[in-house]
């Protein structure tokens, strides 16, 4: 399992529908279960109902978890889609 946690810049929350919904879609391009914690919260990342309801502001300290083949390929996709380094 590979975990790392994240704060994201202030200007780029995830409470957005279309942000969410891509982050979404990058995470469904792994095969590793792939779930976002906010405090004791946690959601998978492949569910957009689940990330919706997490509503993750910019400034947040979160953490990202993977478990599988990918899981390292699929942390540092979704650190750098969450901190405004790469759209997709």
């Amino acid at each position: 399992m590979t975990t790392k946690e994240i704060t994201m810049d202030n200007s780029r929350g995830l409470d957005g529908a279309a942000s969410i919904a891509m982050l979404v879609q990058i995470a469904s391009r792994f095969n590793s279960r792939i779930y976002i914690e906010s405090g004791k919260a946690r959601a998978n990342a492949k569910s957009i109902m689940g990330m919706m309801n997490l509503t993750l502001s910019g400034g947040e300290t979160l953490r990202v978890c993977a478990d599988g083949t990918d899981e390292r390929s699929a942390v540092a996709k979704l650190e750098e889609y969450m901190l405004g380094k790469a759209e997709a």
